[in-house]
């Protein structure tokens, strides 16, 4: 299995970058706040067990992936450098314990911009972040314009590049296969 773990601070545009490449190569979308969502329902954000859970479930859902020999999956993260390093060595170990491989992808842009795109009203379909002091706030307390500490790095400024220019480079780079559309 591929796993082509997309990530990045709130707004730079994960989740439609990940759509653009499911329609290039069919692998399944695991988007980060399907987990969030799901504990959320019965834990505050951040109370008690919440990150636990929410790492436990991201980690059995790839691993039965991986398991089930799914081709591809995309997955969408926030990336807080030294807060989430053993989060990513537990994921690329699952992936790679299944033989697989994990596809890593940072997109980034220009603060203004990712100001600018938390106006967008697609954000709120997921109860994603939408306010600027919220992701300024963030960005204060966490390194969320890093690297994963994994040699396999792909970095795309996606400031003025479309999605589906982003998801072309991503499949480029890795060598997915492509050709089917939804």
């Amino acid at each position: 299995m591929k796993l082509v773990f997309i990530y990045g601070p709130p707004a730079v545009g994960k989740l439609t970058v990940a759509k653009e490449l499911l329609k290039l190569t069919g692998f399944k979308v695991f988007h980060n706040h399907l987990t969030i969502d799901l504990v959320k329902s019965i834990f505050e954000w951040g109370e008690g067990p919440f990150w636990e859970l929410v790492d436990r479930f991201r980690l059995e859902l790839v691993k039965a992936a991986t398991e089930a020999n799914i081709p591809g999956v995309i997955f969408t993260f926030v990336y807080a450098k030294t807060h989430d390093d053993g989060f990513v060595k537990r994921i690329v170990k699952v992936v790679e314990k299944g033989g697989g491989e994990v596809c890593f992808v940072r997109l980034q842009c220009e603060r203004k911009e990712l100001l600018r795109r938390l106006r967008n009203p697609s954000r709120r379909e997921f109860q994603k972040m939408n306010k600027a002091a919220s992701l300024r706030s963030l960005l204060a307390r966490f390194e969320l314009f890093a690297d994963v500490p994994h040699p396999n790095n792909l970095v795309i400024d996606n400031t003025d590049l479309s999605a589906r220019r982003a998801a072309r480079m991503i499949a480029d780079h890795y060598r997915l296969p492509t050709g089917r559309t939804r």
